[in-house]
């Protein structure tokens, strides 16, 4: 009977399983190629450990892997649900706290490999961590998508790591009792960004939705759709990621100011940027280095037990 360890942790909410042994040997090489290996010859061990019935759709999957890059304090590749993501500002935030948690990684900062890239992270003490993502820009500028049911919606389309749509004129209530018509909502919108043909750089799919309100508590409230219909739990680090270039681009947050990101859940995020060197005069489309501040929790820690008999050994999916 196959096993594997993990330990379960939660960034505002929003639940990672970081895969400590007992993965898929995946080789050696750049992140981002042992992600398609992952994908094209194992992809059932990731259903195995992240659907049901051994896991959930909110679940985010984090194998911990041995970096590429020099000077890299850990590997990490993400998956969930649906299937694999580029990076996972929550994800990495709950894994910093897991890592450290585990006696991995000292309080201080760290480089963290990715499959898009080295990103540099800060476990500040047990419970929070800070990343500096990737550098995030908006691709899109208030770009309109006939909606079946709903009619047009405008938005931005932006990058944080993965590929959003965000919308903030949507006439929805942002309010955790509401998230069965945020979610049908997003979804629509989401189908609607397919069929229209409109994508990210490099004909990529836009996989996340992110609708914005006010709040009384934050700068601002998001319900964040992810791959698959799951919501995310957290205010999202790639989907704040995205959202801060777009601020920067409006010229409505300038570098270092702190903006205040509070999920559907109301657990909060701390953000800011800095430009990109030589990007400052880009507009309305800046490059962005985000810096975002989280909580996280470690929950529990066990083995995964595959029965080559179990008729549900690779998950439900």
């Amino acid at each position: 009977m196959q096993t594997i360890s993990i330990l379960d942790s939660h960034t505002g909410g929003e639940p990672t399983r970081l895969v400590l042994a007992g993965g898929p040997d995946l080789g050696s090489g750049r992140l981002s190629e042992r992600l398609r290996r992952f994908r094209d010859q194992h992809d059932q061990i990731r259903s195995a450990i992240i659907c049901e019935p051994r896991g959930s759709d909110v679940l985010v999957g984090a194998m911990l892997v041995e970096p590429h890059e020099p000077e890299c304090s850990a590997g990490l590749l993400f998956f969930n649900n649906a299937g694999y993501l580029g990076m996972c500002g929550h994800g990495l935030i709950g894994a910093m706290v897991s890592l450290g948690y585990l006696g991995q990684l000292a309080p201080g900062k760290h480089r963290i490999d990715t499959p898009v890239g080295v990103v540099h992270a800060q476990l500040n003490d047990a419970h929070s961590a800070t990343i500096w993502n990737v550098p995030a820009y908006r691709h899109h500028h208030q770009i309109s998508v006939e909606v079946p049911g709903i009619g047009q919606i405008t938005g931005d389309v932006a990058w944080g790591g993965n590929w959003f749509f965000l919308v903030s004129q949507h006439g929805q209530e942002i309010a955790y009792s509401n998230v069965v018509q945020l979610t049908d909502f997003t979804c629509r919108v989401r189908d609607a960004l397919e069929k229209a043909g409109i994508r990210g750089a490099g004909n990529a799919i836009i996989d996340h939705v992110e609708l914005f309100g006010p709040s009384s508590e934050a700068d601002s409230r998001n319900f964040v759709l992810c791959p698959g219909r799951a919501y995310d739990r957290s205010p999202c680090g790639t989907g704040t990621s995205a959202k801060l270039a777009c601020l920067a681009g409006d010229g409505n947050l300038v570098p270092g100011e702190i903006w205040h990101q509070q999920s559907i859940t109301g657990s909060v995020f701390e953000a800011s940027y800095q430009f990109v060197q030589g990007a400052e005069g880009e507009t309305p489309n800046p490059r962005v280095l985000p810096c975002i501040r989280g909580q996280a929790h470690v929950m529990a820690r066990t083995e995964l037990l595959l029965d080559p008999h179990d008729p549900l050994l690779w998950g439900m999916r």
